[in-house]
């Protein structure tokens, strides 16, 4: 049978749309990822395409089933990455320059949407990240500990030693910022 010519042409078409999927199914999870692991509001979209563009070169090697594993791997290379460059330059965070904002709400809860996220990422940015990735994940994310476990190739149960320690060393940074919380001997 004759090569027409069309096989080569399926392919890639289907290569792209399967690539298309990977982007529609998990652009939302990648961003929010870079996020909770200290990306700058300012750089999450650069941050999010470069994440995808490596997606895209190593399309062949991502496993079926571990997609969001790979993708949260390359955003967690990736916003190490941005936090390098910006202690290099000693850029101010937009957060910390100030934020606006095109919702509609009133300004009290603007104002307490705002504040509630900045204490949230200077938690989270505080902590160390092999806790903090593990956190994000399981607590925000909603991945189970066998996903999490596979993503990081680790055992569950060093997951759930990671998820244990990040829950204590979060609320007590929770406690630290609260002066009307309660406070225990480890706090200090």
């Amino acid at each position: 049978m004759p090569d027409d010519g069309n096989q080569k042409t399926q392919q890639p078409v289907g290569r792209r749309s399967r690539l298309r999927a990977l982007v529609d199914d998990h652009i939302d999870f990648v961003a929010r990822s870079l996020r909770n692991l200290g990306v700058p509001e300012a750089d999450i979209d650069d941050a999010v395409q470069r994440t995808f563009l490596v997606a895209a070169r190593r399309f062949d090697e991502i496993r079926p089933g571990a997609e969001k594993a790979f993708l949260f791997r390359t955003a967690v290379h990736d916003a190490a990455h941005v936090r390098r460059t910006l202690a290099r330059r000693r850029e101010v965070p937009e957060a910390l320059a100030g934020e606006q904002s095109h919702l509609v709400a009133t300004p009290e809860q603007l104002a307490n949407r705002h504040h509630a996220r900045e204490t949230v990422d200077r938690i989270l940015g505080e902590m160390d990240l092999d806790l903090r990735s593990v956190f994000v994940l399981y607590e925000i994310e909603e991945m189970t500990m066998a996903e999490i476990a596979s993503t990081f190739s680790i055992p569950t149960g060093t997951v759930a030693s990671r998820l244990r320690r990040a829950r204590e060393d979060f609320r007590k940074r929770v406690r630290r910022l609260s002066p009307s919380a309660p406070r225990s001997e480890d706090d200090d």
